[in-house]
């Protein structure tokens, strides 16, 4: 008796998603006392307390015993499980046959649920292989055999899959309304705990890879909640903890941010699912460089790497800021070379974009400006256009027309400040007041790199802050000359003629021969060939430049 209430107190833990006392309570039971149900069970809550290998015993038992009964379209449905184990194991051949037996034991033509499962692993193993055209199709399908059967995990992950493939082609907002609708069945509790967990994860990392983080704050919360109703739960808590961690980042809490994504790693490494970690270890990385530990966040980026995710661009920004310029700039040009969707290309250009004009090459980084104003355009992701509109403006800067720069910087910063992103708000700042400082709003210039400096340091990024310290007390300029007329000393060095230097600092040819005029009274010198090599000898300009 005492062994029937037990089985009866797991079975009830289930029903309570309480796992892991639904999970001890079905293990301790003998096999024979266990129907082809109750291993299904065990299989789940298995998984969900992070111990896979007995989850495969289980779905392998629970398919025995289903196949003995006669129940052929339920030991497929065990089959599946154990080909989705398998595979997300990276066990892909193993996967294959078990998803082959499923097919098999349905063969007998009859239209069932369970060929749609079957699609939706044929549509995962499509993604692995890189067969995008052949997935949609798939998911297609997935979604129609679910609401043909009135099954609500089928539509959801069906829907998941079409939204992402959509977004992935290209038609972002239409994929973002189909993981909208399926998550409506997740929130509304249709939708079984395994698949659940995927769909919620599945679409805050779609969120994510376009930058919408209001949306991935509103489903990180919804995923929150869903994690912490199940107590015993550890499956999903790492995404969970990433994603919290990439919130935190995004909103300028790096220390916060630093120990939600060690827990993150903790988490994965407890469930034995290491290669997700990777993606932890670089968004720590990144938080790392910002607040000036290069060390640590080489070591982050390194094991990011050996664990299989590619910390790029950050590594490059990382050897930019510690005087590797060649070596990042090598990285970019090798990230970039890689064939990317257009989503994830959006991705990599504000950091590929960074490196470039961090390293001199204006040429190279100008291309990669017009391509992210336009990704932003297409995607319509109001981080994205901050960032297309920062690159913009340092691209300006960059090359000499502060003019120009003035206004994307302007429409940076004040996107940053609605979005909420301090860090880059800041940045957007100093970049901000450089360009007005050229222009001569010298006023304007102190009160932007004020901010900046009090924003930074309150963050925690000490790099950037120590910069933008040096900017609001800058060494004296050789022969008191004032920031305007060092830029046109430069082009005047560079050999341009007045009309030229008109043309790309966006000035009259009248304004730029008053400045030339006390340039020569400044230096008392009386030639643009004397004015030059002053401008070479104390340092205002290099040579080559």
């Amino acid at each position: 008796m005492h062994v029937v209430d037990e089985l009866v107190r797991a079975r009830e833990a289930f029903e309570r998603r309480e796992w892991l006392v639904a999970y001890e309570g079905l293990s301790a039971q003998d096999d024979d006392r266990l129907f082809a149900a109750d291993f299904a069970d065990l299989a789940v809550s298995a998984y969900l307390v992070g111990r896979h290998n007995d989850c495969v015993q289980a779905l392998q038992r629970a398919y025995q015993s289903h196949l003995d009964g006669g129940e052929a379209h339920a030991a497929a449905r065990s089959a599946f499980w154990l080909a989705m184990t398998l595979l997300d194991r990276g066990e892909m051949a193993v996967a294959g046959g078990w998803i082959a037996r499923a097919e098999r034991l349905l063969a007998d033509g009859e239209d069932c649920v369970e060929h749609g499962y079957v699609r939706y692993h044929r549509m995962m193993q499509a993604v692995y292989s890189g067969a995008f055209d052949d997935a949609m199709t798939l998911a297609s399908e997935v979604t129609e055999c679910g609401r043909r059967f009135h099954d609500p995990d089928l539509v959801a992950v069906g829907l998941m899959g079409q939204g992402r493939f959509l977004m992935y082609g290209g038609q972002v907002g239409t994929g973002l309304s189909l993981l909208d609708e399926a998550m409506v069945g997740v929130l509304a509790g249709e939708v079984s705990p395994l698949f659940a967990g995927q769909v919620y994860c599945s679409s805050i990392e779609a969120c994510q890879e376009i930058a919408d983080f209001g949306r991935v704050a509103e489903w990180t919360a919804a995923l929150t909640r869903w994690c912490d109703a199940q107590p015993g739960l550890l499956a999903f808590t790492g995404q969970c903890a990433v994603h919290r961690g990439q919130l935190m980042r995004v909103r300028g809490a790096f220390a916060d941010a630093l120990t939600e994504l060690a827990a993150a790693v903790t988490r994965y490494e407890a469930a034995g699912d290491l290669h997700p970690a990777g993606l932890a270890l670089a968004i720590a990385g990144d938080v790392l460089r910002i607040q000036g530990d290069h060390e640590a966040a080489a070591t982050a980026f390194r094991r990011a790497g050996e664990l299989g995710h590619d910390p790029q661009p950050d590594q490059a920004l990382l050897a930019l800021a510690t005087g590797r310029p060649d070596s990042a700039v090598s990285s970019v040009r090798r990230l970039l070379a890689e064939p990317r969707d257009p989503i994830h290309r959006s991705q990599v250009l504000a950091g590929a974009v960074e490196v470039l004009l961090g390293a001199g090459d204006t040429d190279g980084a100008a291309p990669l400006v017009g391509e992210l104003v336009e990704a932003a355009a297409s995607i319509g992701s109001a981080a994205l256009q901050a960032m297309a509109m920062h690159a913009s403006g340092a691209l300006a800067l960059a090359t000499g027309a502060a003019e120009r720069a003035v206004p994307p910087l302007r429409s940076a910063l004040r996107q940053w400040l609605e979005l909420d992103w301090p860090y880059e708000a800041a940045r957007a700042r100093v970049l901000l007041a450089r360009a007005l400082s050229l222009v001569g709003d010298t006023e304007g210039a102190t009160t932007e790199l004020d901010t900046a400096v009090r924003s930074l340091a309150a963050l925690g990024a000490s790099p950037d802050a120590a910069r933008a310290r040096a900017l609001l007390s800058p060494p004296p300029v050789p022969g008191g000359l004032s920031a305007r007329e060092v830029e046109v000393l430069g082009q005047v060095a560079a050999g341009l003629s007045n009309g030229e230097i008109a043309r790309v600092l966006v000035l009259s040819e009248k304004t730029v021969a008053r400045h030339l005029s006390n340039i020569f009274t400044k230096l008392e010198v009386t030639s643009r060939t004397a004015a030059a090599a002053y401008a070479y000898e104390h340092g205002l300009v290099k040579p080559g430049a």
